[in-house]
């Protein structure tokens, strides 16, 4: 078995099974003991849960105590993962990033050119 981080898709290899409640990825250090890196993890179902049982946790990426959690070979997405970097890009090209983004105006500039807008010269 071969088993990937649910977020960034490093291998876990050198983890041993079962993953432990506060196992993290060596890579991005998230926890693995989490719905979106569970076999019955499908957002296509009500509660994103296959399985009935389960207590609902509504924050899916989350450390859980789920009692019903299986490990995931088909975890990570990579067609996810890509479509997400893209549109941070495009997020990014529209309005910068933190370190592009113009600096905040006082409210003192922002009231004068408000009324530089209206006024009659």
């Amino acid at each position: 078995m071969t088993f990937r981080c649910w977020s960034c898709g490093e291998s876990l290899q050198e983890l041993s099974l079962p993953f432990g409640r506060r196992d993290q990825c060596p890579a991005c250090s998230n926890y693995l003991h989490v719905c979106r890196m569970c076999l019955f993890f499908d957002p296509a179902v009500a509660r994103a849960c296959r399985e009935d049982d389960a207590d609902d946790v509504t924050e899916k990426s989350r450390l859980n105590f789920c009692d019903y959690f299986k490990p995931s070979e088909q975890a990570f997405d990579p067609a996810g993962s890509a479509a997400a970097e893209q549109s941070a890009r495009q997020f990014d090209g529209l309005f910068g990033s933190g370190a592009d983004a113009p600096e905040a105006s006082s409210g003192d500039s922002l009231q004068s050119d408000a009324e530089s807008l209206f006024s009659k010269d």
